[in-house]
């Protein structure tokens, strides 16, 4: 409300080309705060706004608008402005904005783009999607070790306003090997003892990740060390650049958005979902719906195979749902925890026999819950106790092989190198329904038979 009021003045202020005033606005609160009062503004209009900032502030501002609204004003707006603004923002961020525009509007851009912040940007570019090089920033604190502390400071005063952080200082030798990291604590504690040499501060022992390492395997590193940053090095150990937590935190909410999508049975979208086009929505929504449509034409032969048996005992149609929903849910349930628990780290392939063991021993116990629950409306319904013994058993029987289903499937996936996300809950159930069918007949038949 606060944003929608203040719109008329801030429209006027660039009405009248009231420098001194959109000079403050810029500097005046904290640059997120800034760009929320924006947010009512056409994207020409923030724009223009932001022409009033420092560039590094305008840069800082730019990174708290919307997705959309970056890529617009990157896409419209004159080259030297872009280009200075790209300079300005750190350069993993950088790239991931190029990648959105047209590959003639990068090489005009990048073409005014100092030199030395261009070869970062195009070093950036050749690592692959999804590898640790693709969202390391090369901004660094690096320091020689035969530094003296005062030397040090004096340095890191030069350097800090090009920094996007400055939690760890790296220690590098003359051919840029990583020699050791030194915290920022470290180095402030040791104020009172300037002539000490950042070599007899720093730590040897330093946890670093290959440029080529997934960034799923960099997130669970960040995430299991609670480490602020992580450096980025080549086979040769040569720095390369650091991985800070915030790209951490973006890297587990797109994984995780992946993730979510893969079990509900949608192949992941690689833009947002309002920015997908409908025909694209629909191939990645129906591609997977049509795999599901034929699992389900496969329980309907199950049916029909068993179509004379049903007829002659016309009573246990009645429970087919609550059947093949028990396994099909209960396995839903489990693939959901495997899936979940192989992102985390928390097991892996190699756990399988103590998983079944798990999952056996929590089908039956879920089985037998729910074979309670189904016997009372089975004894109303069905002919006599022996009968209405059919449904609990198959249910127990049914939620076991659930269990087992959703739990192995990941497991098999993850083994034979695809995602296990892939086993999508749709998939898992619609395994399960025909498998619910086959058990419960035949469980019917071992009992009615005889």
């Amino acid at each position: 409300m606060i944003n929608t009021l203040f719109l008329p003045e801030l429209r006027e202020m660039l009405a009248d080309n009231n420098t001194a005033e959109l000079r403050e606005f810029c500097t005046a609160l904290h640059p997120a705060k800034t760009a929320e009062f924006m947010e009512g503004l056409a994207a020409g209009e923030a724009w223009q706004v932001l022409q009033h900032a420092e560039p590094n502030l305008r840069a800082e501002i730019f990174s708290y608008f919307d997705y959309d609204r970056q890529l617009q004003n990157l896409e419209r707006e004159d080259d030297r402005q872009v280009a200075e603004l790209i300079t300005h923002i750190p350069a993993d961020d950088a790239v991931d904005l190029l990648s959105e525009l047209p590959e003639e509007r990068v090489e005009h851009v990048l073409a005014l783009v100092p030199a030395p912040d261009r070869r970062d940007i195009r070093r950036l570019q050749t690592f692959p999607e999804g590898t640790a090089g693709s969202i390391m920033t090369t901004e660094a604190a690096c320091l020689d070790e035969r530094l003296t502390v005062r030397q040090a400071l004096e340095k890191l005063s030069r350097q800090a306003e090009r920094l996007e952080t400055i939690y760890y200082i790296y220690v590098v030798d003359d051919t840029n090997h990583l020699r050791g990291i030194v915290t920022t604590r470290k180095l402030v504690s040791s104020f009172g003892k300037l002539d000490r040499t950042i070599g007899d501060l720093m730590d040897t022992d330093v946890l670093t990740v290959d440029a080529h390492e997934d960034q799923q395997h960099v997130a669970r590193i960040v995430a299991k060390y609670d480490l602020l940053a992580i450096p980025v090095v080549d086979s040769e150990r040569h720095m390369l650049g650091i991985i800070t937590h915030d790209d951490v935190i973006d890297v587990v909410m797109e994984e995780a958005a992946e993730d979510v999508q893969r079990i509900a049975a949608v192949d992941p979208l690689e833009d947002s979902y309002v920015r997908t086009p409908i025909l694209t929505l629909g191939w990645k929504r129906g591609m997977w719906l049509g795999i599901l449509f034929f699992a389900g034409l496969f329980t309907a032969l199950a049916l029909k195979h068993y179509q004379v048996w049903l007829d002659e005992y016309n009573w246990l149609v009645l429970f087919i749902p609550l059947v093949i929903g028990s396994g099909g849910n209960s396995g839903s349930q489990s693939s959901t925890l495997i899936i979940t628990a192989m992102a985390t780290g928390d097991v892996k392939t190699s756990d399988w026999m103590q998983i079944i063991i798990r999952e056996v021993a929590t089908g039956l116990l879920l089985g037998s819950f729910l074979g309670l629950l189904g016997f009372g409306p089975a004894l109303y319904l069905a002919p006599n106790l022996i009968s209405a013994a059919i449904v609990p058993i198959t249910i127990v029987v049914v939620v076991i092989c659930g269990t087992l289903t959703g739990a192995s499937l990941p497991l098999l996936f993850q083994k034979i190198g695809w995602d296990p996300a892939l086993t999508s809950n749709p998939f898992v159930a619609g395994i399960n329904d025909i498998l619910g069918i086959v058990v419960y007949v035949n469980v019917a038949s071992l009992f009615l038979d005889h």
